[in-house]
């Protein structure tokens, strides 16, 4: 009972609100010592968990996730978000709805840089939801448009979400990259294909900006601001597809390119450049740290037979394959409402892991890790527990009701549910580009 126990207990302790990787390394060491107490555990588990902290140290793919957490970082602070979404406003002043076309587009830029929900949605908040409102834009689509381009980060590339994916789930995180491009694009698209629908089909929604008439000079300008952060994503990925770099080496290019970005925008000075380390500081510290404590809570629950017991629950469940993934997926988009993705990475997918190596082969876990990916992504956006809708509640004016927050986010939420079922029917769309890739 004590592997069901630690698991519930994780549970509890998780729900109290106590710091992730404190409940999981203080959860391991206290059934540790019980079962070593009561002879159910051998101590061999307990003398190995150096040997496995040195294996994560020395892991050379985490690297990428500094590298990616800093270029994304970079592009923030140093106002390049901001001037792109200013940028592709005015291009797409023309539309009915272009604000909120550009929205999505730059939100997509930058959830792929920073891939994290929390620094996305709330960037986005701030620079983009005053200006929409002052355009006259309904407050709910508003609101929905930022909650829902701020979640892509999950499945756009390149992003620290699919690195520790990778990770997690033992795939090359190029061929992750790569297997989630398409679903990505696919995703993205269909938001920007929503709010172009919507603009025509209840115009009072998202009224017309003014007509802007740019001079040609003023047309190069844009371009100019437009074309260095969107190469610096072609660059990053483009390496990794032809195999000149690996996710690692290809975040450390994408952070020097970053600061040559900064600087050529004057963006860059020693005060952003601090601020920017700190948040990578913070960030990375926090990851490992979650690491290492789901390190020790899978080695003493490895070694209390709850891995086992796990494995022979899924591998029993009615309807094979399909009730495994209507399972897992249920319980991870369950878990998304309460816990940040790094928790689920490092807790609930090694805990799937066997049972789909069996039931799926070895050769599904590429497409595996990119649904797990869109189905988080629905889940930090569905009412009423999304963090992304919380997010936004906290950047958003008093005037905007929570309410209008949800009932903006609802739609966007029918859209990626639509998507992850055409990914979960169609693992070609996971998997044709990485079948393709030169590395």
């Amino acid at each position: 009972m004590l592997g069901p126990g630690m698991f519930l207990a994780l549970v509890v302790v998780l729900l109290s609100g106590f710091p992730v990787a404190f409940c999981l390394g203080g959860i391991a060491v206290i059934f540790s010592l019980f079962g070593m107490a009561l002879g159910v555990i051998d101590p061999i588990f307990v003398t190995a968990m150096p040997q496995r902290i040195m294996g994560i140290m020395a892991n050379f793919t985490l690297l990428a996730i500094p590298a990616f957490i800093f270029m994304g970082a970079m592009l923030e602070t140093s106002g390049i978000a901001e001037r792109l979404l200013e940028s592709m406003g005015k291009i797409l002043g023309r539309l009915r709805g272009g604000l909120a076309l550009a929205v999505v587009l730059v939100g997509s830029l930058l959830a792929a840089t920073t891939g994290v929900v929390a620094a996305t949605v709330t960037t986005m908040g701030l620079i983009s939801l005053p200006a929409m409102l002052r355009a006259g834009y309904d407050r709910s689509l508003a609101t929905g448009v930022i909650a829902a381009s701020g979640t892509l980060g999950q499945i756009i590339p390149p992003s620290i979400v699919l690195v520790v994916l990778g990770d997690q789930l033992g795939v090359s995180v190029g061929d992750l990259f790569l297997g989630s491009l398409i679903p990505g694009i696919l995703m993205a698209s269909a938001f920007a294909v929503y709010v172009i629908i919507i603009s025509v089909l209840k115009p009072e929604l998202a009224p017309q900006e003014r007509s802007i008439d740019l001079a040609p000079i003023e047309l190069i300008k844009l371009v100019q601001i437009m074309i260095p952060p969107l190469g610096l994503i072609m660059v990053v990925l483009g390496s990794i597809f032809f195999g000149i770099a690996t996710p690692t080496e290809a975040g450390t290019l994408g952070a020097i390119g970053a600061i040559v970005l900064a600087a050529i925008h004057r963006g860059f000075s020693r005060t952003a450049l601090s601020k920017v380390c700190d948040e990578t500081l913070k960030t990375t510290s926090m990851v490992m740290a979650i690491l290492l404590g789901s390190t020790a809570f899978s080695l003493v629950f490895r070694g209390l037979g709850g891995d086992e017991l796990i494995a022979n629950v899924l591998l029993n469940l009615p309807g094979g394959k399909v009730g495994f993934m209507a399972f897992s997926m249920l319980i991870i988009f369950f878990l998304g409402f309460f816990i940040d993705f790094f928790e689920i990475a490092f807790i609930a997918v090694p805990l799937l892991l066997p049972a789909a190596r069996q039931l799926l082969g070895p050769d599904a876990l590429l497409w595996l890790g990119v649904v797990i990916g869109a189905n988080l992504q629905t889940s930090f956006l569905t009412p009423p527990f999304g963090f992304a809708l919380f997010y936004l509640r906290g950047v958003a004016p008093k005037s905007i009701t929570t309410k209008e927050i949800y009932m903006g986010a609802l739609p966007f939420v029918a859209i990626q549910i639509g998507i992850l079922c055409l990914i979960i029917v169609a693992p070609a769309l996971v998997n044709w580009l990485p079948s393709l890739s030169w590395s």
